[in-house]
């Protein structure tokens, strides 16, 4: 039975090593361990390259769409086919990345499923059957009834949004019970549900859902931002990518604010229920009150210290974890050597991360100024600027996610199952096969996608028909031709 809490369950040690070798000789249950966490980790990685542009365009396409329901001004028609068009490439492509993931809990996590399954399987099936059905059944309605059903588009693309929000959260849910168990019991070395209720109001859930949702609406904000000044940059369809700008300008202002606001408030929370992944944000290696905010550090892990601690603020890191400025703060030397994650890695994620923040930020902040100064189309520095930024997103929300998934370690549901007692028994070779099939298949998909969004986005827009050119049966010859 797996270890809870570093104790045997049922009075008999779980020996993962039985299960491993074949007839060439034994495996190494670290080898295992090591490319069964690497193939998840490239399979979650490549998921979520398609997965934050997905939750972020598909509100602005609905806000496009709604705009066009009230005003009957042809613009939106336009914007809302034209992103809505980048969105459905993303949103197709990201489907197929995601399917595989899941099989892997059975594939090469099996001893986690079966400690988890009573918890993991609810949320999962929930997303599937509603989350899913939801946003296919309406993006379909969206791209297929166009012309029969024109009045649905705008409701149909809001269903879209709140089915990928809903798929977010019930995804997250399942990660929440894990960063933070709620609601159970253990019987039989097996957790069992207890309180479904308490699972989905589960704090740490909420926050890394709104958390995670606000920087995927950066991420569409910013592509919406970066695809537009390219063709600002070039004097293409002014009109059509000024109002588009205008768009994921505003988005990107309430995301910029709201995402550190809730973050902060998520590692606050993260002090209280995980305090050797919030002492390795910082790297607080001592424990106190009034602890100070040090602007540049190098972790040194092996001695416990840290090699370099550069501008010390007293107060602001007690501010970060507590609130308050004389808060006292848990540090690394408090919380046993083999529970603490991998501090370098956590830390400087972290860094990063919040590093981006402040730079997509003050690119938000400072694009409202030239907009409200009329200056943005002579800005060919800032627009070149929004355009490199594109990657950056990205790049920013997956040091999130290696925070959450790295700071956890070592444990993979938190104080009551240890990464290394999760592995499914599978062979070496096995692993090997599946990993670089993994990494084939899914890098395709990905130079598929972005070749996909490149050559839509630097196409542009369809023109709009003549007035008048109508043929029979309704359909303009720019019509004529798509069909």
């Amino acid at each position: 039975m797996p270890l809870i809490s570093g104790k045997v369950v049922d009075g008999t040690r779980y020996q993962l090593k039985e299960f491993f070798g074949f007839r060439k000789g034994r495996v190494e249950v670290a080898e295992v361990i090591l490319l069964s966490r690497i193939q998840f980790a490239v399979t979650v990685i490549y998921h979520f390259l398609f997965v934050p542009l997905t939750l972020g365009l598909v509100v602005l396409v609905a806000l496009m769409e709604t705009r066009y329901a009230r005003t009957g001004n042809e613009l939106y028609r336009r914007m809302a086919d034209y992103w809505g068009k980048l969105f459905t490439i993303n949103f197709a492509l990201g489907i197929v990345t995601g399917i595989t993931m899941e099989f892997q809990f059975g594939t090469n996590w099996s001893e986690y499923s079966k400690f988890m399954g009573d918890i993991f399987g609810s949320p999962l099936a929930i997303e599937a059957l509603l989350a899913f059905f939801l946003e296919s059944t309406f993006i379909g309605v969206w791209l297929f009834g166009k012309e029969r059903f024109p009045k649905l588009r705008a409701l149909s693309m809001w269903m879209v949004a709140i089915g990928t929000n809903i798929s977010a959260l019930w995804i997250i849910t399942a990660n929440g019970f894990m960063q933070n168990p709620v609601g159970y019991t253990i019987q039989d070395g097996r957790i069992k549900l207890e309180s479904f209720l308490q699972v989905v109001t589960n704090s740490y859930t909420w926050y890394m859902f709104f958390h995670t949702v606000l920087a995927s609406y950066i991420v569409g904000a910013f592509f919406v931002l970066g695809v537009s000044a390219y063709h600002l940059l070039r004097k293409q369809h002014v009109e059509f990518y000024k109002k588009s700008f205008q768009f994921g300008l505003v988005m990107a202002l309430v995301a910029t604010l709201a995402v550190p606001l809730v973050g902060h408030f998520q590692g606050i929370h993260t002090a209280k229920v995980q305090p050797a992944k919030a002492a390795a944000f910082e790297a607080v290696w001592e424990s106190g009150p009034n602890q100070p905010f040090t602007v540049f550090s190098i972790p040194d892990p092996a001695n416990e210290r840290n090699l370099l601690d550069w501008g010390k603020i007293p107060g602001v890191g007690s501010l970060m974890y507590t609130n308050s400025f004389s808060g006292y703060v848990t540090g690394l030397k408090d919380i046993p050597a083999d529970q603490r994650p991998n501090v370098p890695a956590v830390f400087w994620s972290f860094r990063f991360m919040v590093g981006l923040g402040f730079l997509f930020l003050g690119l938000a902040w400072y694009g409202l100024y030239l907009w409200r100064k009329g200056r943005l189309l002579d800005s060919r520095r800032y627009l070149k600027l929004l355009l490199y930024s594109i990657p950056l997103p990205y790049v920013a929300i997956n040091l999130g996610w290696v925070v959450t998934e790295m700071g956890r370690q070592p444990w993979i549901v938190y104080g009551l199952m240890k990464t290394s007692q999760a592995v499914s028994p599978i062979a070496l070779g096995d692993i090997l096969f599946s990993l670089t099939g993994l990494v084939v298949f899914y890098t395709s998909l990905i130079v598929a996608d972005v070749y996909l969004l490149h050559k839509y986005a630097v196409r542009g827009p369809v023109d709009p028909p003549a007035e008048g050119s109508v043929k029979r049966g309704g359909k303009t010859p720019a019509h004529a031709a798509q069909v």
